[in-house]
């Protein structure tokens, strides 16, 4: 597909049933920034009790709306930033994990997963290009995951991403795409937050999108020593290792500072909506997720549950604490309702607008939240075995969560309310409700033609 015949499909799409919508005025519409942190734990902030403190996290959630319930779409980090990008869930862009889907030793699975897409067709349809013909400018700075360059996805300013998961290193120089070097061990989120601060300096007078998107605080820990220097005396108690991770989530911290900083510095902070989140949860080898199960790879709580702040326009919500279950394919939604923009008609968007929940004048929906994960992660510390995860899939319903695994069809229920940690499983006590939810996990996947893994046939 050419970029003119890829335009003309993204203009039609776009204005599919919308004749009678006018265009969203510039001086009229929102800004939209999303900072995106990579691995970063929902208890990794201090305001939901990590030992290091996150003051400027801190602050946008004392002054925004800090959700409890937030996660990922999925428990690592492609899938998980395809579907904040486009909307859609796993089943529809065919990312569902980190290539390859089998991973670990092939003697240790019992199943075969299915082939898992590692970029974002041409067809898909991000966020940006859902905004473009809009008077809508967009950056994506920082890492990407899902392809070879942001800018084949629509957005007009791309600096520091492409195919890689993780830096070499988080201190200059980078070598990443379109980055110019700084002094040599400069910390990469500063200079990715350099770029974001400019974007908003260029673009303060015109309705925009911005994604900064940070590789910290991924593998490697890294930070400049001073700084680690600085952690081991605020923390004595803590291994060396912390010292390092503390200081690499202060390079996040500091950025969120600069960001706001520069949304009120040029007038854009009263029509800006700023969402402050992570791709997936905490890695287990360098943190805890305080009273949550599991980590980084798994679909327990651990796994997925994610720190989400909204600071800006349109958050003005009583409500500044809320424990309303959401997921990050919610945010598209979100910023087409608040830019008066169409949804694609052509593109199956996954969740819902947080808008009036935002600003107070209504509840969300009931709805199921589904995660489906057909794959294998190895294991990478002994609490868990050979395997993060085997191929499973997961549904919350209000309070309830079953996860399903398919090697042996193991069902696990909990109620996430009493039991936020998930170590009371219910589903023998729970019949009526497991047979409920499996109906409807099974009935999302035919839906949805979703891929599943088969026999090992070597086994």
């Amino acid at each position: 597909m050419t970029p003119l015949t890829r335009w003309m499909l993204l203009t039609v799409i776009a204005c599919t049933g919308c004749s009678n919508l006018q265009k969203t005025e510039p001086s009229a519409a929102p800004s939209f920034v999303i900072i995106l942190a990579d691995d970063l734990g929902w208890a990794d902030v201090s305001c939901q009790g990590s030992p290091w403190k996150t003051p400027a996290i801190d602050a946008l959630a004392a002054d925004g709306i800090r959700f409890t319930r937030a996660a990922s779409n999925g428990p690592n980090c492609a899938p998980s930033r395809a579907c904040l990008v486009t909307g859609t869930d796993v089943t529809r862009h065919g990312i569902f994990t980190v290539r390859p889907a089998a991973r670990g030793k092939k003697e240790n699975r019992r199943l075969e997963p299915p082939r898992t897409e590692h970029k974002l067709k041409a067809e898909a349809v991000t966020i940006a290009e859902m905004l473009a013909n809009h008077g809508y400018r967009s950056a994506h700075i920082g890492k990407w995951h899902l392809g070879a360059d942001p800018a084949e996805q629509g957005f007009d300013v791309s600096i520091a991403g492409d195919q890689r998961g993780h830096p070499k290193t988080h201190l200059a120089p980078w070598n990443l795409p379109h980055l110019e070097e700084q002094e040599q061990g400069t910390a990469l989120a500063d200079a990715l937050t350099d770029h974001a601060v400019q974007f908003i300096e260029d673009n303060a007078d015109r309705p925009f999108l911005l994604i900064l998107s940070h590789y910290a605080v991924h593998t490697p820990v890294q930070a400049p020593p001073d700084e680690i220097a600085y952690w081991a005396q605020q923390l004595p108690q803590e291994k060396k290792k912390r010292h390092r991770y503390a200081a690499l989530v202060d390079s996040v911290d500091r950025s969120v500072k600069r960001v706001r900083e520069s949304l009120e510095q040029t007038g854009c902070s009263d029509r800006t909506l700023l969402i402050f989140t992570s791709d997936n949860g905490g890695h287990e080898g360098f943190t805890d997720n305080g009273p949550l199960r599991g980590g980084k790879g798994m679909l327990f709580e651990g796994g997925v549950r994610v720190p989400f702040i909204a600071w800006g326009q349109g958050t003005g919500s009583p409500v500044r604490v809320q424990d309303v279950p959401i997921q990050l394919t919610d945010l598209v939604p979100t910023f087409l309702e608040m830019a008066h923009v169409p949804a694609p008609a052509e593109v199956p968007l996954e969740g819902v607008s947080l808008t009036k929940l935002l600003e107070g004048n209504a509840a969300l929906p009931d709805r199921d939240l589904v995660w489906h994960f057909p794959a294998y992660l190895e294991g990478y510390t002994r609490l868990h075995g050979p395997w993060r995860t085997t191929p499973v899939t997961s549904i919350v319903r209000g309070p309830w969560k079953m996860l399903e695994f398919h090697e042996d069809q193991r069902r696990y229920l909990f109620h996430l309310e009493q039991d936020p940690s998930e170590l009371d499983d219910l589903a023998d006590q729970q019949v009526d409700l497991v047979d409920q939810l499996a109906t409807s996990i099974d009935q999302w996947r035919k839906e949805r033609n979703a891929p599943m893994p088969r026999p090992n046939s070597e086994r």
